[in-house]
């Protein structure tokens, strides 16, 4: 191994994985100096991140593509209007996207728009104050994701403690250039209270809620495969209720997640 170059060790590390590199970087100085050098980092941060980074609203400050890797890893950067939060998976470099409550489509006159220091967009997010019907949407186009990649898309949200009618509610995905609509009868079930299912978990086929480490909770709304998409093809997200008869009060939304799902743990 002493006998290849800087250049070649480069890049046999660009075909393992970020975590595998950061680990041969203890076999010697060579490899040490490998995987430092910025060739190699480019591999694993996502093609287009220059023209990401020249949307984002404030300057990152770095001295190498490592670090430049980790610090999107690590704090999430806010896009064009402020709207669009973007970082990447600390596993593989892949891209992930949240979407702003303002960026969503939702039945105006039953929200308000409220102040929460721990929302990553100005502080700023959407409360359900009373409402019958309750429809989330939340699109993103293919080109801002990862190529050939599955990936998740979760509603990121909060329950005030006098929350009422968020039981359950239907969730769905489709590419907007394939389908109109998903039909009730294709939408799964989902029960974003962790109050109402705690008690009779064993009865319920469906998403359940969880919290995150941010203090926010978040429940499943889709998942789908970008694989080779055109760049313009949107995906979609919903999340609903539609039954008239239960008023429903007490969402708080932050916004909708679009990141890789991630590898089954094995046992």
């Amino acid at each position: 191994m002493e006998h290849l170059t800087e250049n070649c060790l480069s890049l046999i590390l660009s075909f393992t994985s970020p975590r595998d590199t950061c680990r041969a970087s203890g076999v010697s100085t060579e490899f040490r100096s490998a995987s430092d050098s910025d060739e190699l980092w480019n591999t694993f941060l996502p093609p287009d991140i220059n023209q990401i980074l020249r949307r984002s609203i404030s300057t990152l400050t770095y001295t190498s593509k490592k670090q430049l890797y980790f610090l999107l890893c690590d704090s999430a950067i806010l896009l064009d209007d402020g709207n669009v939060s973007f970082w990447i998976d600390k596993r593989n470099g892949k891209k992930c996207l949240m979407v702003a409550a303002r960026q969503l489509a939702i039945v105006p006159w039953w929200w308000s728009w409220l102040y929460d220091s721990n929302s990553r967009f100005s502080e700023e997010v959407a409360v359900l104050e009373k409402g019958r019907c309750l429809d989330i949407r939340g699109k993103m186009k293919i080109g801002m994701l990862s190529p050939h990649t599955t990936y998740e898309t979760y509603l990121v949200f909060k329950i005030y403690e006098d929350a009422s009618g968020l039981d359950s509610a239907n969730t769905s995905i489709r590419f907007v250039n394939e389908r109109e609509e998903v039909p009730d009868d294709e939408a799964n079930t989902v029960y974003p209270d962790p109050r109402t299912f705690a008690h009779n978990i064993e009865q319920r086929n469906g998403e359940l809620s969880r919290r995150r480490k941010d203090e926010w909770m978040e429940i499943k709304t889709g998942e789908f495969e970008t694989g080779t998409r055109d760049d313009d093809d949107e995906v979609e997200t919903r999340f609903m209720s539609t039954d008239t008869n239960i008023l429903k009060t007490g969402l708080i939304v932050q916004g909708i997640e679009f990141r890789p799902k991630q590898p089954m743990a094995v046992v």
